[in-house]
């Protein structure tokens, strides 16, 4: 998103009924690795049902700059590599917009390599932090020159040979083992992570596809380890990127919410790394059905078919937050309206998002009238069946999304429910992660629009 955009305000309007079937844009993570690994690797990729959001169009033009060669041919994306070890010093700032995910990854994947390469993003960007990024790439011999407090703008001068590293991850992040490994590719010997939770594995198993050399294994303590064989030879592949589970959750949790409703939902990635929310609505009492499972381009994909609920509260289990970190704003949207307290404890991680999400999802919740309680690493939701009372009073009572796309499509969602509706300052922002959202909610039957 160009850093100088207006907002865009919206509105939601509480609504009903509704209907049909969608398919939803290619997953995020898989777009975004699907661009680096093809951008890398020898030969041509093919890509189809990549997203073509603004996040995932960022990674693709840094890897231009880098020397990749990519177009797109009809429904198709179409890229020749430059071969792994062979990328090129790029003559300009990489500018990642709002792509947390995009610009830690490549900082990985080109920090090794013994050029400058320089880093920065939108206003959002710039304030969340890249030291559990940059830590690691500082062990390898990148020296970095960043910002204050580890954030953009910052430069990477990578070393003439990297060294390989084993590193035990901090937290659980998919994006700093990702990191890594990618940085890994460009270093002799074995780089090896080692994560005390399992976080999406896309990273591993694209990596593997387009042959990369990958040891994973289980320590005695049950952590689990990852080493990647440096500089092999990666070659170009055809992929179909399967639905994304993260974007799913908002046509999901509308339909579970607003009375009458009965949509189904096409081609959805299942990959048990990444089904948290599903797990929990179910337990929550929602009616999901998973139909037509299958295998897609190495992963599992299924079909939701998914009806109005009468939810209850839970407590979710806080090792399950990282296979639904990106979802818990909408799981604390379709909590306002269960039944009794649902408590969501183990999110820290919300708070280094594109926002501070824990923050402002409390007080986007506050402000439309539900009762809830904000701690340091989690947050408890008092729900109100049937949105009585909920929304937005009056037209002062907009919410704050921080440039944050899924705190906009979260209350945007939440207002399709609530008995007056809810207001977001902005949903341009969406267009970073699901461009298509307000068409495809509106073709449901949202009453959902833009305004002045």
């Amino acid at each position: 998103m160009p850093h100088s955009v207006s907002l865009k305000p919206a509105a939601a309007r509480r609504s009903s009924d509704l209907s049909g079937t969608v398919r939803i844009p290619g997953d995020k993570s898989i777009s975004h690795r699907a661009f680096m690994l093809g951008g890398l690797a020898s030969g041509e990729t093919r890509i189809t049902g990549l997203l073509e959001g603004e996040d995932i169009l960022a990674t693709g033009n840094a890897m231009r700059a880098m020397g990749a060669n990519i177009r797109k041919a009809g429904d198709e994306w179409i890229i020749h590599g430059t071969g792994n070890g062979c990328l090129l010093e790029p003559e300009d700032v990489l500018d990642f917009g709002n792509a947390g995910t995009g610009v830690r990854l490549t900082m990985g994947l080109a920090g090794t390599y013994d050029m400058l390469t320089r880093f920065t993003g939108d206003a959002s960007l710039v304030k969340r932090p890249m030291g559990r990024v940059l830590d690691p790439l500082r062990l390898m011999g990148v020296q970095v020159e960043a910002s204050e407090g580890d954030r953009l703008p910052l430069t990477l001068h990578g070393p003439r040979t990297a060294n390989p590293i084993t590193y035990h991850v901090p937290m659980a992040s998919a994006q700093v083992k990702s990191a890594v490994l990618l940085a890994g590719l460009n270093a002799p010997g074995i780089t090896t992570v080692i994560e005390t939770a399992m976080t999406r594995d896309h990273t591993e198993k694209m990596l593997q596809g387009f042959g990369a050399e990958l040891e994973i294994g289980t320590e005695a303590d049950g952590a689990r380890r990852i080493g990647i064989v440096g500089q092999g030879r990666l070659t170009g592949q055809t992929i179909a990127v399967p639905g994304d589970p993260s974007s799913t959750a908002f046509p999901l949790v509308a339909a579970l919410i607003v009375h009458g409703s009965d949509i189904t939902i096409e081609n959805v990635l299942m990959n048990p790394t990444r089904t948290g929310l599903i797990t929990t609505l179910l337990e929550m009492g929602a009616v999901i059905d998973i139909m037509n499972e299958r295998r897609a381009g190495g992963e599992d994909v299924a079909d939701l078919r998914v009806r109005t609920s009468d939810l209850k509260g839970v407590t979710v289990p806080a090792d399950r937050a990282p296979s639904m970190i990106d979802e818990y704003p909408v799981l604390a949207v379709a909590a306002s309206f269960a039944e009794g307290e649902t408590v969501m404890p183990g999110i820290e991680e919300l708070r280094v998002k594109e926002s501070d999400r824990l923050d402002a999802v409390a007080r986007g919740l506050e402000l439309n009238g539900v009762d809830c309680t904000e701690g340091r690493d989690w947050l408890s939701v008092r729900g109100h069946p049937g949105g009585k009372g909920l929304g937005a009073m009056t037209k002062d009572a907009v919410v704050e999304t921080h440039l944050d796309h899924r705190i906009a499509m979260s209350f945007l969602v939440f207002g399709l429910a609530a008995e007056h509706g809810a207001f977001v300052d902005d949903a341009a922002i969406i267009a970073t992660s699901f461009p298509e959202f307000m068409d495809l909610m509106t073709g449901l039957g949202a009453q959902m629009e833009f305004f002045a």
